[in-house]
């Protein structure tokens, strides 16, 4: 955090603090200014009343959120940062939380407000009042939620609707603390400005950014001497403010050695090889490129064979390359790692067909139900709600029609298999992790082939399960083979993909892996 980013966020501390401290002092005289506002919670009270089901939801929102409830959600909001390795925040979300409920308690004892006499008899408070602790540990942790989305989360809309719920839930709480009648306005109120302020001002001292690996650890070696020239590939429309992109990969790049890189955009006639090829002929040592698989996938076709390192900067909806490569979703420590990470030598592979010109590919290829996803999503969907519209997708597709498919492996004879999909890999894992080809590795020189036939609707359920427990056992129902080269042929024209991206119908598909292609900087 820049001193003049600190000095405001402390500034804001100071104005809830200041706001705190004066809503203390009144509720402690005699003759409140508080008590117009603070009788209205009677008010409100008397309504909730008269609506029995109202009160039943309230009191387990008052459950939900208490002591108990506040605590096992800060538990698994740390423990999820910290094997996220986020740790910075991580910690953060710790001391904010313990602190703001320390402070609270103490507040409570000092001050002596006593609760309002026309609170909910069942379950009757007898601690203090001011401030309400529902209302300062849920704002405390709306606000390191607030923050998170900020940080982690690109899709301005899918951020806009996070930060939406997480002000909602605050407020029910909020609003439940006075329909409950367990509290004055003016607690719920102080307790709201107490959490704020502790976060503010835990926040001004810790970074909850991931660090830098250029921070500390030495520079590599250098193999032979370069001028560093930095060229950078970008999908303008896969992030949101261009200018504040470009500044962001300057000023890192400076720090870290770098020249001044030279930038070249994407279009849609040209998803990424002219830039790409651009970036090799002026001499670049380092090529960034931003984007989705799709844009990844061409830049690093064009540059397999170079000697020129990639580095990836994760901006679409999969991901996929950049998730097995351990390269992080977080945009500085993406271009971090592009900087200062090491190279890595990787696998390419070459992929031609029925009506597609011979291209490659990074991740997997795919013929069946797989690619029937990837052709049904929505893109007006996908650009709100980002890889749910995978979900959705894949929920319509479930039952793709079973497919007659002839695979060769290498060598060998042809076998005949009936499949709802086959996929073809160069990584393991899809999204969230899940290990459709558990051992699948992106510099082994091999590919790595799962066919899928669940018969019926319901056969999907024990299939997911022997996938997330990476099962061995090979059946009817998933079937694996490996080979450096593998022909796949369909009795029918089918749905066919490249990298999550719809190639559309054909018959055939033929792939070989071409070992230690391609270099790419990825984490040390």
């Amino acid at each position: 955090m820049t001193p003049a980013s600190r000095t405001r966020t402390l500034t804001w501390a100071g104005l809830a603090v200041v706001l705190f401290g004066i809503l203390g002092w009144l509720v402690t005289r005699d003759r409140s200014p508080l008590d117009q506002l603070d009788v209205e919670g009677k008010r409100l009270e008397d309504w909730a009343d008269d609506y029995s089901l109202l009160v039943d939801g309230l009191r387990i929102i008052e459950v939900s959120f208490g002591t108990l409830g506040m605590t096992v959600l800060t538990v698994l909001l740390v423990v999820t940062l910290f094997v996220r390795r986020q740790r910075w925040a991580a910690l953060l979300a710790a001391v904010v939380m313990t602190v703001t409920s320390l402070a609270t308690t103490g507040i409570k004892v000092w001050l002596g407000r006593d609760r309002p006499s026309w609170q909910d008899t069942l379950g009757l408070h007898e601690t203090y009042s001011f401030p309400s602790g529902h209302a300062s540990s849920t704002a405390a942790f709306a606000a390191i939620l607030v923050m998170l989305l900020v940080l982690f989360v690109r899709r301005a809309s899918l951020r806009r609707t996070g930060i939406a719920v997480v002000v909602a839930m605050w407020l029910l709480v909020c609003l439940d603390r006075l329909l409950l009648g367990r509290h004055f306005p003016s607690d719920v109120i102080g307790g709201s400005l107490l959490g704020l302020a502790v976060f503010l001002v835990a926040l001004a001292f810790i970074d909850p950014r991931p660090r830098s690996i250029a921070a500390k650890a030495e520079p590599l070696p250098e193999v032979y001497a370069s001028e560093r020239k930095l060229a950078v590939v970008l999908n303008p429309i896969k992030v949101e403010d261009v200018g504040q992109f470009r500044a962001i990969v300057s000023a890192m790049a400076k720090e870290s050695g770098w020249s001044e890189p030279t930038w070249q955009y994407t279009t849609v006639e040209d998803p990424g090889t002219g830039m790409a090829e651009q970036a090799a002929v002026s001499g670049a040592d380092l090529v960034m490129v931003c984007g989705g698989d799709g844009t990844v996938r061409e830049v690093c076709a064009e540059l397999a064979g170079t000697g020129i390192p990639v580095g990836i900067i994760p901006a679409g909806t999969g991901n996929l390359l950049a998730r097995n490569l351990d390269i992080p979703l977080y945009l500085r420590s993406a271009i971090d790692v592009a900087l200062n990470g090491q190279d890595r030598a990787i696998d390419l592979v070459e992929v031609g067909g029925d009506g597609i010109e011979d291209t490659h590919f990074m991740v997997m290829a795919g013929m069946g139900f797989d690619a029937a996803i990837m052709e049904g999503v929505n893109e007006d969907i996908k650009k709100k709600i980002g890889w749910v519209a995978y979900i959705l997708s894949g929920l319509k597709s479930l039952m793709f029609p079973a497919v007659k498919i002839e695979i060769q492996i290498d060598d060998a004879e042809p076998t005949v298999h009936r499949a709802r999909t086959v996929v073809v890999g160069n990584v393991g894992f899809l999204q969230a992790g899940m290990p459709l080809l558990p051992d699948a590795a992106i510099d082994d020189g091999v590919l790595d082939v799962v066919i899928l036939h669940p018969r019926k609707f319901l056969s999907w359920i024990p299939l997911a399960v022997r996938v997330l427990a990476k099962s061995q056992t090979v059946d009817e129902l998933i079937d694996r083979r490996t080979g450096s080269r593998v022909r796949i042929k369909a009795s029918a024209d089918t749905p066919r993909q490249l990298d999550g991206d719809s190639i559309g119908e054909g018959r055939e598909l033929w792939m070989e892996c071409i070992h230690g292609r391609l270099l790419v900087r990825v984490p040390r």
